[in-house]
């Protein structure tokens, strides 16, 4: 594992998309993916294949992910509840070079559970309002509850749309999506209360057990 943040290239969508879940469809076919392949803590016996995708347009970022995964359970019914205890992909961002340690964390399970939150550098955490996670359009291929756990290879998808307008809303500095804006992210994977823990990372993280909130280790975005 090297120790050099990784960078992407977020793509700007010509066309309009809906949140549905497809990772298969045209849209994201012309997008080349990043890859979650890196775990902290010890070596976990069930790895996922994890891949992604980012897009912008004016008003939004989007995010899709595909886990080619196994051990897969969702618990987690409302907005804040510990999602990443479930089968869990994670992104978190810094919006802007300027912003010092502040960052988002949107920590999403493969049923379509949220949790949002800002932190601020200098002051305390701040989670995001029911009626703000509204905004937040999403599509997902598996239910909402996955309980008991999937055991079988199961291959899942998670899609969502995240509005600008909600980003500045929190952190007024925020520098809006443009061509050549860079912004500072990681992304994740986790099953922390499934039958086969992981923690896997985009970026490497120097930390010796697994710890996602570690913003001076997010890598680079760059808007086409």
């Amino acid at each position: 594992m090297g120790a050099e943040p990784l960078a992407y290239q977020v793509a700007k969508l010509g066309e309009s998309i809906e949140m549905d879940g497809n990772w298969n469809k045209s849209v994201w076919q012309k997008i080349e993916p990043l890859i979650i392949n890196q775990h902290m803590g010890e070596a976990p016996a069930h790895r996922p294949e994890v891949s992604a995708k980012l897009a912008w347009d004016e008003d939004a970022v989007y995010v899709i992910y595909q886990v080619a995964d196994r051990y897969v359970r969702a618990v987690a019914e409302k907005y804040q509840d510990s999602v990443c205890q479930d089968s869990c992909a994670e992104f978190f961002f810094t919006p802007g070079l300027d912003l010092g340690l502040s960052y988002f964390n949107v920590e999403i399970n493969c049923g379509g559970t949220m949790l949002l939150w800002w932190h601020p550098e200098d002051r305390e955490a701040v989670p995001v309002t029911d009626e703000d996670c509204e905004t937040v359009d999403m599509g997902h291929s598996l239910p909402k509850i996955v309980e008991p756990e999937i055991t079988e290879p199961t291959t899942w998808t998670l899609e969502y749309r995240l509005p600008f307008d909600l980003i500045k809303k929190y952190c007024p500095d925020a520098s809006k999506p443009a061509s050549g804006v860079v912004w500072k992210a990681n992304l994740y994977k986790c099953g922390d209360a499934t039958s086969h823990p992981h923690w896997l990372t985009w970026s490497f993280v120097d930390h010796p057990t697994p710890r996602f909130h570690m913003p001076e280790y997010f890598g680079r975005l760059s808007f086409e």
